[in-house]
């Protein structure tokens, strides 16, 4: 559920406004979103850190059919294949692949964070959070356990990992709504 069309469509909405901030080549930015999880394995299979590696070797094939340069299909691709998460936190060569790496972060964060953390991890069937300690006071956080655990095993280091200054911006604010989220959390368990 997380990587569905819609979470395609919220990536592209990001680099558009990301891209215009920051001047960058809309055509190749938007080309690389609408692209990026074009090949999207599930969380529990082996293969999902390949997702982006598969998703840029398929939109060469996809955009070769299209009016795009070598160059320009090699940018975008480059940009689809660094952006991910998994890729050992890659930062990306090109404007196009920053931009596109935060707006996919971006998506991370927020309401609808909170909502594809805890879709993900009811498709997993995954608890909520641990029951001793919920919000890892005194544990290293294991989000392949509890849902929880992923705030602070990946969303609260993403707003120091972005690349573009728009992109720093927007994920201050919705790391707010993380904490928000979390202290509202622990008032209720």
């Amino acid at each position: 559920p997380a990587h569905d069309f819609e979470h395609v469509m919220r990536v592209y909405n990001n680099a558009q406004k990301i891209a215009k901030k920051e001047k960058a080549n809309q055509k190749l930015v938007l080309s690389a979103a609408l692209l990026h999880d074009i090949i999207s394995y599930p969380k529990s299979s082996k293969r999902s850190k390949l997702s982006s590696i598969e998703s840029a070797k398929k939109s060469k094939s996809i955009l070769k059919k299209y009016d795009f340069t070598i160059e320009e299909i090699n940018i975008i691709s480059d940009a689809i294949a660094e952006h991910s998460f998994a890729q050992n936190n890659k930062i990306p060569q090109t404007i196009e692949g920053k931009i596109l790496q935060d707006a996919d972060r971006l998506d991370a964060l927020g309401a609808i964070g909170i909502a594809r953390v805890f879709a993900t991890s009811g498709s997993l069937n995954r608890p909520f959070y641990n029951l001793d300690d919920p919000f890892c006071n005194a544990r290293n956080p294991n989000d392949n356990l509890w849902a929880v655990d992923h705030f602070f095993n990946k969303l609260f280091k993403l707003e120091f990992m972005m690349n573009t200054k728009s992109g720093k911006i927007e994920a201050k604010k919705r790391t707010k709504v993380l904490k928000i989220f979390l202290k509202e959390l622990k008032n209720e368990v």
